[in-house]
């Protein structure tokens, strides 16, 4: 690929595939960083803006308060100073008079322009009437009569005073009670933004974090595919950009397993093939010197050629084996499913090796369910029939072998016990692995090739099922479980 054409192709790539699984943790990071500290940022804005109000309400009832109060004790003091001018006929009560006059005029004017509720009537009565008052003692001692008129205007300014307060009170009050229900809308509003943000935030780590598993949890599938030994799927994934070159890694590593695995078959066959030819010249031979058609044999070479028979048909159930294994791991992938009846099945492999286990003495069962599935009967015959020949070679003379078929939602289990000795704990990792062999082996018997249960293994896993060796107190316990 040229440069200029690897730059195109990364130019249609989304950014979101073109940034690494750690900047896109930063990415979402920041994101949810980002809604938690903007809810934050309103919250505390939402709170001063809160706070200024509640200190301009309190400024402004303070002012209401102090002009009201200011207002009557003037008042008050106009009051005082006129009873004692009319008393004493002293100058000094007058200017007194005056000063708080004076002073009212300027509370009363505080209170027309922080107070415009009040009713304008009540201003011009308060003016009315202490412009009244300050005439009359300003006119010098009044008599009698001038004195009820002077008690008359006060009387008139102290019930001006009283609604004034009043009306003060209430506004007071009114202020209060708006920056309260103002308070609880905000509570409200701040309330349902920080659980809208909190919910924002959980979705997003959510939708990110499936977002970034998932391509991880395609590349462990992956792995787990690898690991089983199916290199038949392509290993792609949409992601990250050091994700997609893992995947692209691990499919090339499945290119070259599969590419070794069919070397790997293609060797065994060759050479087993190659073997057959020279084995059965010397299987010949063999025969015939056993048969003396060169001449007679004494008692030693007779031994000779004993032992020659017996290696040599070892040698060739050995050949036959690596084709069998052989064979079993390239028709894994190729099953043809039918309708299938387990316990006919597994009759008919029990009968096909009567021979062998009643020579041991064995008793063979097959018991529980009636159970039917899709599968492909010779692979099935095949996976029975291992089992059994592996039972029959375990099991001590006059020993048992079972066969259990259970139903299960879905599923079905087949179990396989005897009462031979079991497989060592530190066998029961490897027991399917090909070519292996345990520990615990039949006394006096010629070793086996250890390839009848991996044949099993694969089979079991080409009709999606599994074998799980089973812990038990005597014998080996295999189950199968096969989905319905």
């Amino acid at each position: 690929m040229s440069r200029d054409t690897a730059r195109d192709a990364s130019q249609r790539t989304p950014l979101r595939y073109r940034l690494s699984f750690r900047q896109l943790l930063l990415v979402a990071f920041l994101l949810v960083g980002a809604v938690l500290s903007a809810s934050s940022l309103y919250v505390l804005v939402t709170l001063e803006r809160l706070a200024a109000h509640s200190r301009e309400s309190a400024r402004e009832a303070v002012r209401l308060t102090e002009a009201a109060e200011r207002l009557g004790e003037r008042t008050l003091t106009m009051e005082r100073s006129a009873r004692q001018f009319l008393v004493l006929d002293d100058p000094v009560f007058l200017q007194r008079f005056l000063d708080a006059w004076k002073e009212a005029r300027v509370a009363l004017d505080t209170l027309a322009g922080v107070l415009p509720e009040a009713s304008a009537s009540d201003f011009d009565a308060w003016q009315r009437h202490g412009e009244g008052a300050r005439q009359l003692l300003e006119a010098g001692k009044p008599r009698r009569g001038g004195e009820a008129a002077l008690f008359a205007h006060f009387a008139q300014l102290r019930d001006v005073n009283e609604r004034l307060a009043l009306t003060a009170k209430r506004r007071v009050e009114r202020g209060n009670d708006a920056l309260i229900a103002e308070l609880e809308r905000q509570r409200g509003l701040l309330g349902a933004q920080v659980a809208a943000a909190a919910v924002l935030a959980v979705l997003l780590a959510l939708c990110f974090g499936l977002w970034l598993t998932r391509p991880l949890a395609r590349l462990e599938r992956a792995i787990a595919r690898l690991g089983e030994g199916r290199f038949d799927q392509e290993i792609a994934v949409r992601g990250p950009e050091d994700l997609r070159r893992v995947a692209a890694q691990l499919d090339w590593l499945r290119r070259r397993l599969a590419a070794l695995e069919a070397d790997k078959a293609r060797f065994l066959r060759h050479v087993s093939h190659e073997l057959k030819t020279p084995l059965a010249s010397l299987r010949e031979g063999v025969a015939l010197l056993d048969d003396e058609v060169p001449g007679p044999l004494a008692p030693a070479q007779h031994e000779v050629v004993g032992i020659l028979r017996q290696n040599v048909a070892a040698l060739q159930t050995q050949i036959e084996d690596l084709l069998r294994y052989n064979a079993a791991v390239f028709d894994a992938g190729r099953a043809v499913h039918a309708r299938l009846a387990l316990q006919p099945a597994i009759a008919a492999a029990v009968e096909s090796q009567r021979l062998q286990w009643q020579a041991h003495g064995l008793s063979v069962t097959v018991e529980g369910d009636d159970a039917t599935l899709l599968a492909d009967a010779d692979q099935l015959g095949a996976v029975f029939g291992n089992l059994l020949s592996n039972a029959i070679r375990f099991s001590p003379q006059g020993g048992r072998i079972r066969f259990g078929v259970s139903a299960r939602p879905g599923a079905v289990w087949i179990d396989c016990r005897d009462d031979g000795p079991g497989v060592a704990s530190d066998d029961a990792a490897r027991i399917f692995e090909p070519f292996y062999q345990g520990r615990r082996q039949p006394p006096g018997a010629r070793h086996g090739s250890g390839i009848g249960l991996s044949i099993v293994h694969e089979y079991i896993a080409a009709l999606g099922g599994t074998i799980a060796l089973l812990p038990s107190e005597r014998g080996a316990h295999f189950r199968i479980e096969l989905p319905l």
